[in-house]
């Protein structure tokens, strides 16, 4: 019996850059209304979180920056784990040195060094909106820093600076791609899997009794570690390749489609 369902935002519970659909929310609905404690984990900021928390019409947790920040619908603070200030710097010259671009957030803003093409797309997406700082305003910003992320040209570039970075950064901080052209970084040990079996543990749900539904890479390790993990028809490979329930796309509502297959089922 499923007592606590876990969902990733873009690309499972809407299209990125969409809103969530009428049966995905009635699903949701459906689910608390059953007694289900509905969590939202996303790599996305708390700010642009909560939004489409809200369209859920029901009060939810969310983890943010891929389990570095657990804050209620409501604003509550339930747990909080920001990057060493040290490895915040040492990323923003390593990225700063190569001219490629590098992102921030500290108290839930988005600070980036110049508001360039890939901000603009960034801010498109997520429904953002960036504060234009320089390299040396993001040095100044490396305190409660939940995570740092580089948007690339391509998926290609993206690979390139992953395997760059995991070189000299590997091991000191939690390095993955949440899309094809976003690579983040939080401190290590951070996780939506770690910040999922914090809020179970709240809740007094057994790991076992823990469903959990995504798409991306930044998914893989909550899908995994939970009782039922779910990947999504368009999840990318690695995903469906780690999951043996595999649903229909996010287009054709294949959230829904999962929460009647194994939450709601008679």
């Amino acid at each position: 019996m499923i007592k606590m369902f876990v969902t990733d935002i873009d690309g499972t519970l809407l299209p990125t850059g969409g809103a969530v659909s009428a049966g995905n929310v009635a699903a949701v609905q459906a689910m608390v209304a059953a007694g289900v404690k509905v969590v939202v984990a996303t790599g996305r900021m708390y700010a642009a979180a909560l939004p489409i928390a809200a369209q859920l019409g029901v009060p939810v947790p969310i983890i943010a920056y891929n389990g570095a920040l657990i804050k209620s619908s409501s604003g509550e603070e339930l747990h909080a784990q920001y990057m060493n200030e040290a490895h915040v710097l040492k990323l923003i010259n390593f990225f700063a040195e190569r001219g490629w671009h590098l992102q921030s957030y500290s108290d839930d803003v988005l600070y980036v060094p110049k508001r360039n093409d890939e901000v603009k797309f960034y801010e498109t997406v997520i429904k953002v909106t960036s504060v234009e700082v320089g390299w040396d305003g993001l040095r100044a910003r490396a305190k409660n820093v939940p995570k740092l992320l580089t948007v690339s040209d391509t998926p290609e570039e993206a690979l390139h600076r992953l395997n760059e970075a995991t070189k000299i950064f590997g091991g000191q901080v939690e390095i993955t791609r949440s899309a094809p052209l976003f690579t983040e970084f939080m401190a290590l040990g951070v996780s939506k899997a770690g910040a999922i079996k914090i809020l179970a543990d709240k809740y007094g749900v057994d790991i076992a009794e823990v469903m959990a539904i995504g798409d991306s890479e930044n998914d893989l390790q909550m899908l995994t570690s939970v009782g039922v993990g779910v990947a999504m028809g368009n999840a990318v490979e690695s995903v469906k390749a780690a999951c043996p329930r595999i649903t229909d796309t996010c287009e054709n509502d294949g959230f829904a489609k999962a929460v009647y297959d194994y939450v709601l089922r008679d």
